[in-house]
């Protein structure tokens, strides 16, 4: 990794939102942290790693398109062909200068473009010949998409730049190799490329497409209709593009005697990160955040500290922004930094208050949680539980102002009273729209502060 400075990476600020008073004894402490990256090294300035950055076109990158070819792929014939012009439309839309190769999938992966093991330069050049490799695909074989990621991290790993990214797409389950392969390819891969996961048509299993996306840090979505896959690729590239910096930890400090319950992005999606924290020094956690451009990301902090008595104060945890420096471990703090603070009261209004953000956050991620239980009791044939858990669903969804999530809820449910979360299941629901809803349970509204 090579060193950053002020003028090519995004200037970073994090803020804390909580309510910091606890009733005597108390002990969790909760805080929302929205952290934001603005600016950033894109404009024609002088930098100080001139072989990551070209000036006026941001930082360098590289991207492996990984494009399912199995059998499948021929069911319809336009899917194949769909899913050629998708690819051909991210590779118009990557910047001049970024790495880039094309990965045809089945129970093998291969290389489509350029092959021989390396990586292209994008320019007019090479993005013609590579859609004209994409030209020659044709669907046949199975589905094995850990080979796929294997061979996209072996591409991706020796080129020097600031973005390693995928973009995957399938349309079948992972069928020729086991859960276990699948997995340890993801273990693999983690914290080497982010990667973007979408399906495409409803024979794909929701799970793996979002585990992928999960342990990769990268979004996941459905593309119900082909022919939606262009401009769906093209986004994706776009906001890859964007992307200036890679490999962002969220650095979390804790007194003696503190326990960190649980770190969890809670928007624009819901993302577990308690398990993936490496430790940092003593009492200190890294998590990862993944790759940033112009953004804003909040995340949800839970800590247990010792229990004190009225009057008393203690900083429940410090919270700051790292990046990688070097290949000898060294980290490059992005100065931005947040307190989350405890402070014991018998003031009983203060502390029973619930604060704005952790309240609808909580409410958020309860949301995603019955959205995937009701869904898996539906498929299990558990009416009552299934309308109890969706019924909840759009509650939450109606009272947290989620306006999406509501309406792909109606697509599953017959809302009756939103209010209180009285639905009945629909007795006929289209596949994609019982995918769709799973695909993006995830998503959330951000709170309005």
């Amino acid at each position: 990794m090579a060193n950053f400075s002020k003028s090519n990476v995004p200037q970073f600020s994090v803020d804390v939102y909580q309510n910091e008073y606890l009733p005597e004894g108390g002990r969790e402490v909760n805080a929302i942290v929205t952290v934001t990256a603005t600016g950033g090294g894109t404009v024609g300035s002088a930098v100080a790693a001139p072989h990551l950055y070209s000036p006026g076109q941001g930082p360098s990158a590289a991207v492996v398109l990984m494009v399912d070819c199995s059998g499948s792929m021929d069911y319809p014939p336009t899917k194949m062909r769909n899913a050629r012009d998708a690819t051909a439309a991210a590779i118009d839309a990557l910047r001049d200068g970024v790495r880039f190769a094309v990965v045809g999938g089945t129970h093998v992966a291969k290389e489509v473009y350029p092959g021989g093991g390396g990586l292209a330069v994008a320019d007019a050049s090479t993005r013609e010949q590579a859609k004209q490799a994409l030209r020659k695909l044709s669907a046949g074989g199975g589905t094995a998409i850990g080979t796929w990621l294997r061979l996209a991290d072996r591409l991706l790993a020796p080129a020097d730049v600031a973005i390693r990214h995928g973009i995957l797409l399938t349309d079948g389950r992972n069928e020729h190799e086991s859960a276990e392969d699948l997995k340890a390819a993801l273990d693999a891969c983690a914290g080497r490329f982010t990667c973007d996961a979408r399906g495409v048509g409803t024979d794909w299993e929701v799970k793996e497409v979002t585990a992928i996306a999960s342990a990769l840090l990268g979004t996941a979505d459905i593309v119900a209709d082909p022919a939606g896959l262009a401009a769906d690729f093209t986004r994706m590239m776009e906001t890859a593009m964007g992307k200036e910096v890679a490999d962002v930890s969220l650095r979390l400090w804790t007194p003696a005697g503190a326990t960190v319950r649980f770190v969890k992005q809670v928007a624009p999606t819901v993302e577990e990160l308690t398990g993936r924290r490496t430790e940092a020094g003593p009492r200190a956690g890294d998590y990862p955040l993944g790759s940033w451009g112009d953004e804003s990301r909040d995340y949800h902090v839970c800590v247990e500290v010792p229990p004190a008595g009225i009057g008393q104060e203690m900083l429940a945890a410090r919270l700051s922004l790292v990046i990688p420096q070097s290949s000898d471990g060294g980290v490059r703090n992005l100065g931005a930094q947040g307190l989350v603070r405890a402070v014991w009261t018998d003031d009983m209004a203060a502390s029973t208050s619930i604060n704005p953000q952790v309240a609808h956050y909580t409410g958020q991620e309860e949301l995603a949680k019955v959205i995937q239980q009701g869904l898996d009791l539906r498929k299990e044939g558990d009416i009552d539980g299934a309308t109890a858990k969706l019924g909840r669903a759009v509650q939450l969804a109606s009272a947290s102002g989620n306006a999406d999530t509501a309406k792909l809820l109606s697509k599953v449910v017959d809302v009756v009273d939103a209010a209180t979360g009285t639905v009945r299941l629909k007795a006929k629901v289209e596949e994609a729209d019982e995918m769709t809803l799973e695909t993006r349970s995830t998503k959330t509204v951000r709170v309005k502060k």
